[in-house]
């Protein structure tokens, strides 16, 4: 007979399978909507909806057969809730990992969001469907802040003057077009420290952007704005002596950005008076601009907080908001952060850190299973890779030889979000690793006793000795790591992970 843990670990199991067949569904639901706007039919169908409860009924498990008319009824009154609910989006031409209906989710359930992905030559179209009463209105990304700005019957004086366009609502026949980058911005500098009062500001970059940062960086009295582009009379060429008098630089472009993260547009050494560096970019949270910032000891801002912040002026217009000093009382700045910190929680990774043998494994397993998380262990990705285990490579080809193909799997694997990773005891040994380690992830270091350590099939180990690899290595995981987690001797592995578990949701989650 099962154990109670294996019984319950099995419920879990399929909790989460549930969760993700429902998000699928939703998903679907959602779309059935907006093509039901589309097409002008109504948003409930009772004899299709009496059919469907039938048809489930008869393929279900006898145990779970009596509970479907139950359970579908709830299921079906959730989708004509969406269904039924002003729909808004967010309008670009691709959009695969676009965060903007989880922040919307986030502000609000007053109105259904979908992802409008578009080429240019139907832009007319979409805007027709607007005005018929499809969409309430949506989110405008890039490539078409101008084309909105173009197209719409009115503009807020933010849109105006900027001259481009990221939020549009239909209201009585007509397009309204606002501009919330500027809130946006402004509040990443706010909630960040940055003042760029009397400052001298390099923007990076040229396009819409940077017209929004510009014009929040006048708001707020900026010294002086300069731009640099890349066929500019300031390059990235000549920027270093024709501004070598920088306070604080925007990167406005996408240099850095996933997956080419390991991109950095300047060299910010070559600054003297740089005071703060900030990024637009979301993903990774942290780009290798900021990166180097950080270890300058330079305060940084990462796009995410703009994103948000922007996110909820923008809501404010679909709830009804006609200009932007009445959108931006509508904004809770506490709620702007609460979502947030939600959101970097979810896309950080949680990777761990720690000396071979220590437990990592187990605690990645454990803890993904904790959180519903994918869980990625880069010791058996290498084996999988490269058709041999690390012992057999330190053995066989030495351990240089290991330290670059393991390098390559951490700059694959590090960039990506929502993840459990644990590293390789000597990932942390390659200068070269700990951008990667850092650049989207809480990092815990898992801290043991030398005494309990697995001497197992570690060639390192058992020749250096773990005193030696310790010493050797403790500063890095100390230095990269956010938060340290110390775990003494322990009986059984099951005693071990309980305290680690409670460590975790006692310290690092929220």
């Amino acid at each position: 007979m099962k154990t109670l843990d294996e019984l319950r670990r099995e419920v879990d199991a399929a909790d989460r399978d549930i969760l993700d067949a429902f998000a699928r569904r939703l998903n679907a639901v959602l779309s059935i909507g907006e093509l039901k706007k589309t097409e002008g039919k109504p948003v409930f169908d009772e004899a299709r909806e009496k059919q469907k409860i039938k048809s489930l009924e008869n393929i279900a498990d006898p145990l779970a057969g009596p509970h479907i008319k139950r359970l579908y009824k709830e299921i079906m009154g959730i989708a004509k809730d969406i269904e039924s609910k002003p729909l808004f989006g967010v309008l670009g031409k691709s959009l695969p990992h676009t965060y903007s209906p989880a922040i919307h989710n986030l502000i609000t359930s007053d109105y259904a969001y979908t992802v409008i992905e578009r080429n240019e030559d139907e832009l007319e179209e979409l805007w027709a469907l607007g005005h018929r009463g499809v969409y309430g209105g949506f989110n405008v990304t890039i490539p078409y802040k101008k084309n909105a700005c173009e197209m719409c019957d009115e503009l807020t004086s933010s849109a105006r003057s900027i001259g481009a366009v990221n939020t549009v609502v239909f209201r009585d026949g007509k397009s309204l077009g606002a501009n919330t980058d500027v809130y946006g911005f402004t509040h990443m500098l706010k909630v960040n420290g940055i003042d760029p009062s009397g400052k001298n500001v390099l923007i990076l970059g040229t396009g819409g952007a940077s017209l929004a940062v510009n014009a929040a960086l006048k708001n707020m009295g900026a010294g002086s704005i300069r731009f640099v582009s890349r066929t500019g009379d300031i390059n990235y060429s000549n920027v270093y002596d024709v501004c070598p008098d920088t306070d604080i630089i925007v990167n406005c472009t996408p240099v850095g950005m996933y997956p080419d993260y390991l991109e950095v547009p300047l060299d910010i050494g070559r600054f003297d008076k740089l005071e703060a560096v900030t990024d637009l970019i979301y993903n990774p949270s942290r780009t290798g601009l900021l990166y180097d910032a950080m270890k300058a000891g330079i305060k940084t801002a990462g796009g995410l907080s703009m994103l948000v912040a922007q996110a909820f002026k923008s809501s404010s217009f679909f709830k009804g908001a006609d200009n932007d000093a009445d959108a931006e009382k509508m904004v809770d700045t506490d709620e702007v952060i609460r979502v947030t910190n939600i959101l970097e929680k979810r896309m950080k990774n949680i990777t761990i850190i720690g000396m071979p043998g220590s437990g990592k494994t187990w605690f990645a397993k454990a803890l993904g299973e904790h959180l519903g998380r994918e869980v990625v262990d880069l010791d058996l990705v290498y084996a999988e890779r490269f058709g041999k285990t690390c012992a057999e490579t330190i053995k066989e080809d030495g351990e240089e030889v290991f330290r670059q193909r393991e390098s390559e799997i951490t700059r694959e694997y590090l960039c990506k979000s929502g993840l459990v990773i644990s590293c390789g005891g000597g990932t942390v040994v390659k200068e070269e690793n700990h951008f990667p380690i850092k650049c989207n992830s809480v990092v815990i270091y898992n801290s043991r006793p030398l005494s309990v350590l697995s001497m197992n099939n570690r060639p390192l180990s058992a020749s250096k000795g773990p005193e030696k690899l310790f010493e050797e290595r403790k500063g890095l995981y100390e230095s990269l790591a956010d938060v340290t987690m110390s775990i003494g001797e322990k009986e059984t592995r099951e005693e071990y992970l309980e305290e680690a578990m409670r460590f975790y949701d006692e310290n690092i989650s929220t």
